[in-house]
């Protein structure tokens, strides 16, 4: 049977891509120097599945930031700020990414969110009143045809029009079926071109057909694709879904004249459902979603080789293929040295994901498939007891009562204690956390691991950097201080170090965005805390300093969305073993002397289910408790605040307020503070700090730029409600910058408080 891949990492083996992004940002690599390293890799990676003998090959899956920005310069929509900056193409193209600050102009990046429930990040393209939508650009042509002279065919993928037009932000009062006939035009352009190139395949990706849908929104996806598709020619044109099932639009999707359909059966719970009930147009390709994209495990394929057994009862032609982009998984386990044996055998990373499209395809049509040896080797892991289990820390899960999920007493009471306790100017300024790694950061941690150095003097080093940092912030004039963060390689791997019940790869790394990589934990076993793990450093940072510190932990909802989770433990049994270890945790800063503690869940809303009719049973109705846990038993003088960044949190505002926090700060800057008006609208009762100044900008925001900013919140959050920070931590900005920033977001706050 044949096998298809949906996308592939594009960062390269050992994160090469963004290594000479990142150089050419600096002045250290040229234009000609990127572009070469940008073919080298995508011939690479093409070749490995060529290797691996897969049938459908994706091109176009490669970018310098993200394939939503890809397409809205493939289609000219160029927004004019940076059309006025005229920067060479690329320049333009990062300009529109990071922002631009420099010779040319000053101009804020497009805004950035989650792509759907993933911890990848989309740039939200921008359609204004005189965009001119048509097709500008040669991209997805381009690298067709560069694998194409190198003697392979590929299938070129694109982002689908409705799912473009749906993540778009439009002017004000417009609806994307406004721009429906211009978009259809431009796609029947692209098709047309791929025709004429005599390009096979065409990928057309479409995930916003597994979220909820409207009548209007399947009546838009039936019009253009009516449109599009008796274009096609020879083409063969292929629909892409992935991230869940397409319950609402089945019939109408199986109803067009696709040549093939790609849907997701590891997050599709209803896919197999659907396909039974409704059957499957004999003269269509299934593309069978069934190795997974967004997990390392490795494929049980006794039950795979099930479902695609049920399916080909109802299919004819079917394609294995992976359910998403590998884009969600590290590269390789060949860059792994220090995992066992044992533990390398349940994990697949992309490459290795290749060899199990393979080995399915080889067994689904084999009537001795339990004989072959890929199927004896995959089921002893199966079969075998794992290692790593708790049962101490599953007793007191299950032991858990309402009370442990309450904080007493209730946030009113709390607010004006906390004030008397804390004694904090109106409108507290504060950071995020993280402070700048530079390079000496990174060095003594790596001399660190290597053994070159010993605990004592890697420690040394970290308080001698928290003093400067502390020292820093007080010239600043900040109110409430954080330690800097030195000693953290990454907000969740960090923790999931000093907790049993993970394991940690080397080289692991996954696209967040552009060319922010993290390495996720991997969930082994049952988690728990055996000793505190921030404490010294907040409390060393504390001792320095007469401002309030605060103790920064990461909330347990974020440690397992930003970590590889089990497949056969319930997340919700393993978030809460996490809560009771950070819970632990909680309390010995608290015993230390630290007052304010911050507990971020950045990924909040990562894991939400596409659907809204699941939210709260198969997520919320967990995750926001979990939160709840942490800080159920503090004093009512400590104050509790919280982080989220990049997700649209309006819809669930609600649930937010019931974690219970005293103080939340949301990333803002990039959605132009949209979040404010629906704070106002559903009275929330938690301090909040809306993000005053964008920090995945290289740019600096000027006093008068954040006073603007403050003075709009006002408008919206009463004056004792609001705190003043950036948007997100500031490890990965340089040093310079930061403390520009910071200056003028404590000068912009002291001349706003002076008016009040």
């Amino acid at each position: 049977m044949t096998t298809s891949v949906i996308g592939y990492p594009r960062i390269g083996k050992l994160r090469e891509l963004k290594f000479t992004i990142e150089a050419y940002f600096k002045g250290e690599k040229t234009a000609t120097e990127l572009l070469q390293l940008a073919k080298t890799l995508r011939a690479t990676h093409w070749q490995q599945q060529v290797d691996n003998k897969i049938t459908y090959i994706s091109s176009n899956d490669f970018s310098f930031y993200d394939a939503v920005l890809d397409t809205a310069a493939l289609l000219n929509m160029i927004p004019k700020r940076y059309q006025q900056l005229s920067l060479p193409e690329l320049d333009q193209y990062f300009a529109m990414a990071r922002g631009y600050q420099g010779e040319k102009g000053d101009v804020h990046a497009l805004a950035m969110k989650k792509w759907f429930n993933t911890n990848y990040h989309y740039l939200v393209p921008e359609i204004e009143e005189t965009t001119n939508i048509k097709l500008t650009g040669t991209k997805p042509f381009d690298e067709y045809l560069e694998a194409k002279q190198l003697g392979i065919e590929t299938k070129p993928v694109i982002v689908g029009p409705l799912t473009f037009l749906k993540l778009a932000k439009l002017p004000a009062g417009k609806t994307y079926q406004q721009y429906q006939s211009a978009i259809i035009t431009a796609y029947q352009e692209i098709i047309a071109k791929f025709a004429q190139l005599g390009t096979q395949w065409l990928q057309i990706d479409e995930p916003i057909l597994v979220t909820d849908l409207s009548k209007q929104d399947i009546q838009s996806f039936e019009q253009i694709y009516q449109a599009l598709l008796p274009t096609k020619g020879k083409l063969n044109i292929l629909l892409q879904t992935y991230f869940g099932d397409i319950r609402d639009c089945y019939p109408n999707v199986t109803a067009l004249p696709f040549d093939g359909i790609g849907i997701d059966f590891v997050e599709g719970k209803e896919s197999l459902k659907l396909l039974q009930q409704h059957g499957f147009p004999a003269d269509k390709i299934l593309f069978a979603g069934v190795i997974n994209g967004k997990n390392i495990w490795r494929n049980n394929y006794a039950k795979t080789l099930a479902v695609l057994d049920t399916i080909k009862t109802k299919a004819s032609k079917i394609v294995i293929n992976t359910s998403c982009s590998l884009l969600h998984v590290p590269y390789t386990l060949q860059n792994e040295t220090k995992l066992t044996i044992a533990q390398k055998a349940y994990f697949t990373f992309a490459q290795e994901k290749l060899q199990e499209l393979t080995e399915l395809g080889q067994l689904v049509d084999n009537s001795q498939r339990t004989d072959h040896a890929a199927y004896k080797t995959n089921q002893t892991l199966f079969t075998r007891e794992r290692e790593g289990t708790n049962n101490t820390i599953r007793q007191k899960v299950a032991a858990l009562t309402k009370q442990d999920f309450v904080r007493l007493p209730e946030f009113n009471q709390r607010e004006t204690i906390q004030k008397q306790a804390l004694n904090l100017p109106l409108l507290p300024t504060t950071t995020i956390g993280s402070f700048p790694q530079t390079s000496d950061v990174r060095l003594n941690r790596s001399k660190f691991k290597k053994g070159e150095i010993n605990l004592a003097q890697y420690t040394e080093f970290n308080k001698q950097k928290i003093a400067e940092c502390i020292k820093l912030q007080e010239q600043i004039g900040l109110d409430v201080l954080v330690h800097g963060e030195f000693e953290r390689n990454d907000m969740v791997e960090y923790f999931g170090e000093s907790l049993n019940g993970f394991v940690f790869t080397e080289k692991a790394w996954v696209q967040s965005y552009g060319t922010r990589c993290v390495k996720p934990p991997i969930v082994w076993g049952d988690i728990s805390r055996s000793k505190p793990i921030t404490v010294e450093y907040s409390q060393y940072a504390q001792s320095v300093t007469d401002k309030p510190v605060k103790g920064m932990l990461t909330g347990p909802v974020t440690i397992l969305n930003w970590s590889f989770p089990r497949e056969d433990i319930s997340n919700k049994d393993s978030v809460f073993q996490i809560g009771l270890a950070i819970a632990d945790e909680v309390l010995d800063l608290e015993a230390a002397g630290i007052n304010i503690i911050q507990i971020d869940e950045a990924a909040l809303k990562e894991k939400l289910p596409l659907r809204k009719a699941d939210w709260h049973s198969e997520y919320l109705d967990w995750a926001i408790p979990a939160f709840r846990l942490v800080h159920s038993k503090v004093k009512a003088e400590t104050q509790i605040h919280t982080h989220m960044c990049y997700s649209e949190f309006t819809d669930i505002i609600k649930e937010i307020d019931q974690m219970d926090a005293d103080v939340i700060s949301f990333e803002a800057s990039r959605s132009n503070l949209e979040i404010i008006d629906v704070l106002k609208a559903n009275n929330f009762k938690t301090k909040v700090g809306p993000g005053v100044y964008d920090i995945h900008s290289p740019r600096v925001p000027s006093i008068d730029e954040i006073r603007k900013t403050i003075e709009k919140l006002l408008t919206k959050i009463d004056q004792k409600k609001l705190w003043i920070n950036p948007d997100c931590g500031l490890k990965t900005r340089g040093e310079k910058e930061v403390v520009a920033s910071l200056i003028n977001l404590v000068k912009a706050t002291q001349e706003v408080r002076s008016e009040l």
